[in-house]
């Protein structure tokens, strides 16, 4: 007799199984993040300046990273690299190349715009008290760009743990992928399991990026 879809999800380990695969799902979003915010303040620094060479290189790469699609990314680290040059890329090393290089020029675009929409007169206000163009950018200039770029960089690591399902893809046994095992090795017994693995599914993802979105919400009214 077929049994209920949902007692699936209380059979054996299938349950923890999915919290381990949303963690390899967040671990990668994660550390991408984390290694993106540095290297995007320093890249979107690099993309206001005047010279034309960092501004042709910074635009070259940006440009290069939104029209390839992070799939390709994915499968050119994954499998284009591993065979071109014979290095033993790993799924979660080749996912955290991609998303990182992603994620930073996500975020120096986010700089170069919170930088560039900071005032002239507030440079000028700043020298005509006597302050020197290092005090300028520590006490008038960085606060307010923080301002700007917390709530935007909030939102970008809500956009990079729903992006990183992708890794699926490329082998690794993240939540998309145990619930799909789920689902197949119960596929005869559980017809209608499809429809509460992938509920739960969602609502991990829901209870991952929901309290981030507000974090990022209740920012902007603060500093409104």
């Amino acid at each position: 007799m077929q049994g209920s879809g949902i007692s699936v999800l209380f059979m054996g380990k299938n349950l923890l199984r999915l919290l381990g695969g949303l963690w390899v799902t967040l671990r990668i979003s994660l550390i991408a993040v984390l290694l993106s915010i540095p290297l995007g303040l320093l890249f979107g620094m690099l993309m206001t300046l005047k010279s034309p060479v960092s501004r042709i290189v910074s635009r070259v790469y940006l440009e290069f990273i939104r029209i390839m699609p992070q799939l390709v990314l994915l499968f050119i680290a994954y499998f284009g690299v591993t065979r071109a040059f014979g290095w033993n890329l790993s799924g979660d090393t080749s996912a955290i190349i991609v998303f990182t290089l992603w994620g930073t020029a996500e975020m120096g675009d986010l700089v170069r715009s919170a930088l560039i929409s900071i005032p002239k007169h507030q440079y000028d206000s700043a020298m005509a008290l006597g302050m020197s163009r290092v005090q300028t950018f520590g006490y008038v200039v960085v606060p307010q760009t923080m301002r700007r770029l917390i709530p935007l960089t909030i939102n970008l690591t809500t956009r990079m743990i729903k992006t990183t399902s992708l890794v699926v893809l490329i082998g690794m046994t993240e939540v998309l992928k145990v619930g799909k095992q789920i689902i197949d090795a119960n596929r005869f017994d559980y017809p209608t399991a499809a429809l509460w693995v992938y509920g739960v599914i969602f609502l991990l993802y829901f209870l991952a990026c929901f309290p981030i979105s507000m974090l990022a919400r209740k920012l902007e009214k603060r500093w409104r």
